[in-house]
């Protein structure tokens, strides 16, 4: 099978997580009898430093072209002092807009070679944390109006009941698949938005009498997440109830650096990225944890190439990798083995069979 990836190397660590990644999926090729094209695409920092954009339109006509993206990091203090509408972080925007993928899907999964790496009890962990944020995510406040005038600054947080609907299918979907139980998490008792988004939640369960369809405001649900985080299996949320809520679960799994995610819309052309950012302090250094980017080239094969058995030789290898007591910086603890960005790459690519 030929498929064709957007690569976007972006800024700080990306291009050396992404080359680890690059490595992976070439040997996975190879066994498998795939071709992956790579075609570069300039975005973020990068692209704005060399075009004056973030994301040009014909580096965007790149990604629309492809089977999918693949995405390591944007953005870094370099560019804080450029105006808002040029900041790298807008052409992540953009490039979500463009290719209309609409919902991000972040797994909280702790491997069990890391359950000493969480700072949650060990009984808490021993419970189990396996669950799916589904986040909206090209609606809500961020792609509101913004307005400051006369000392007062406005964001204005809308949703149609469309744009809830096709989100919530995502979520139902996905609770099928899984375990399902679906948690549809909102702020009803303050928010017209969310009043809005329970009652079409409600009325899309009745299609699915298949899925236990449970509600939870947002504030008690990021105190469930750290209190009793087994009782979920997929959560369906708002932009930035999901933006929020996903950061807090990806850092009671141990690390940042090891939750991979998914951009996907109507098709099955996705974008595939790490959830961490571009840790501009160590890039160069090849510290930097690079299986959060080869977990999410999992997922890019798994849900947009129908690849299951590419996907699950990948998550083997990188379970192998963890089992043989190797870590990066960030999850390295007492009695484990050191190893470098590069090293990781190299040793999880000889793990592959």
């Amino acid at each position: 099978m030929i498929k064709n990836i957007a690569v976007i190397r972006g800024d700080g660590i990306g291009p050396e997580i992404v080359a680890q990644t690059l490595r992976v999926l070439d040997r996975t090729a190879e066994l498998y009898g795939h071709t992956f094209n790579y075609t570069d695409v300039d975005m973020g920092g990068c692209a704005l430093d060399k075009y004056g954009d973030p994301l040009p339109e014909s580096e965007l006509k790149k990604c629309i072209a492809s089977d999918s993206v693949l995405l390591g990091a944007v953005g870094g203090n370099k560019w804080n002092s450029v105006p808002a509408d040029k900041r790298p972080e807008k052409g992540l925007l953009r490039l979500r807009a463009g290719m209309e993928v609409y919902s991000n899907n972040r797994p909280a999964k702790i491997w069990r070679q890391l359950a000493d790496a969480s700072p949650l009890k060990r009984e808490i962990v021993d419970k189990g944390i396996d669950f799916i944020i589904v986040r909206e995510l090209t609606g809500g406040i961020y792609f509101g109006e913004h307005r400051t005038e006369n000392g007062n600054a406005t964001d204005i947080l809308r949703y149609s009941e469309k744009e809830i609907e096709r989100i919530g299918r995502i979520g139902f979907e996905t609770a099928r698949k899984r375990r399902k139980r679906l948690c549809s998490v909102e702020k009803s008792n303050v928010l017209d938005s969310s009043r809005l988004w329970k009652k079409i939640m409600h009325s899309l369960a009745e299609e699915y009498p298949d899925v236990e369809l449970s509600d939870m405001l947002v504030d008690n649900c990021a105190m469930q997440i750290v209190k009793e985080p087994s009782q979920f299996d997929v959560i369906v949320t708002e932009n930035m109830f999901g933006d929020i809520l996903s950061d807090e679960a990806s850092m009671i799994t141990g690390s940042i650096g090891m939750i991979p995610s998914s951009s996907l819309g109507a098709g099955t052309r996705g974008l595939y990225e790490p959830i961490h950012g571009s840790a501009p302090d160590i890039a160069g250094t090849d510290t930097a944890n690079p299986v959060g980017t080869i977990l999410s080239a999992a997922m890019m094969l798994r849900y947009s190439f129908d690849m299951k058995k590419e996907a699950d030789s990948i998550e083997r290898a990188v379970s192998e990798y963890l089992d043989c007591g190797y870590r990066t910086a960030d999850i390295m603890s007492s009695g484990m083995k050191p190893v470098g960005c590069c090293q990781c790459g190299e040793l999880i690519t000889g793990f592959l069979r």
